[in-house]
């Protein structure tokens, strides 16, 4: 515990001094939730959507989507932290290996709830209503799927390009094979399906007007999961240096 405060306190204090890199991560959202309202608002018009204001649906589909998207650039840091010799350092000391990719993680999560609550508190401000407490939990949750995934193949590959080439495949699929911008009753059978198996979806379902218990469970079961493996791909790198 006090390894994992202590290394996380270190990265916090590394990821202030980068002003530039915090407005992307702020304004970038704040995008998305102008360009989708925007240009999707006229859908709730379709029987059967389910609700008479698309942007009380959007924002909770731009809070996962912004979760997603920031979270899997978390093992670029892990492969920064190789090649200049840091990850090195840290296995002389005698900080707890789990530590210190988890340290990584809480970062990542409390980001992402930074993130997401500005986010909210944009909708908000515009009209929107939803369940702001839920919805930010399970974006947390998601965020730490994902930023543990993302470690996890850092890790494991330790090459950039492979963690750019998962987010540019990853990305788009698992949002639009969701509920993000469109109710699942009016997709194709074959996107319902896929997306009754999606975590994103997952996140949506947890976080919505109708919190969904079982999707809120699994959600926390496989970000538990995740974070137990990219402890346990630690070891991988461990035995290769």
């Amino acid at each position: 515990m006090s390894g994992t405060f202590w290394l996380t306190a270190r990265r916090l204090r590394a990821l202030i001094r980068l002003p530039a890199f915090l407005f992307i991560m702020l304004i970038q959202p704040a995008i998305w939730l102008f360009l989708f309202g925007n240009l999707f608002r006229r859908v709730v018009e379709l029987p059967g959507f389910g609700t008479g204001s698309y942007l009380d649906y959007l924002v909770p589909g731009v809070i996962v989507m912004s979760a997603v998207s920031s979270n899997m650039w978390s093992g670029m840091g892990v492969l920064e932290e190789i090649d200049r010799g840091t990850m090195n350092r840290f296995l002389i000391t005698p900080v707890s290996r789990g530590a210190i990719l988890n340290a990584a993680v809480i970062e990542q999560a409390l980001s992402t709830a930074v993130q997401s609550l500005i986010i909210a508190l944009l909708g908000m401000a515009a009209g929107a209503s939803f369940p702001g407490v839920l919805l930010i939990v399970a974006s947390v949750l998601l965020g730490t799927v994902f930023s543990a995934f993302s470690n996890t193949v850092g890790m494991l590959v330790r090459q950039r390009e492979t963690i750019i080439g998962l987010n540019t495949l990853l990305l788009l699929p698992l949002t639009f094979l969701s509920s993000a911008f469109i109710a699942r009753s009016l997709m194709p059978g074959w996107m319902q399906a896929i997306a009754a198996g999606n975590p994103v979806n997952w996140a949506l379902q947890s976080g919505r007007e109708s919190p969904d218990l079982v999707a809120g469970g699994g959600l926390l079961a496989l970000a538990a999961a995740m974070v137990w493996l990219s402890t346990r791909t630690f070891r991988t790198y461990q035995n290769a240096v």
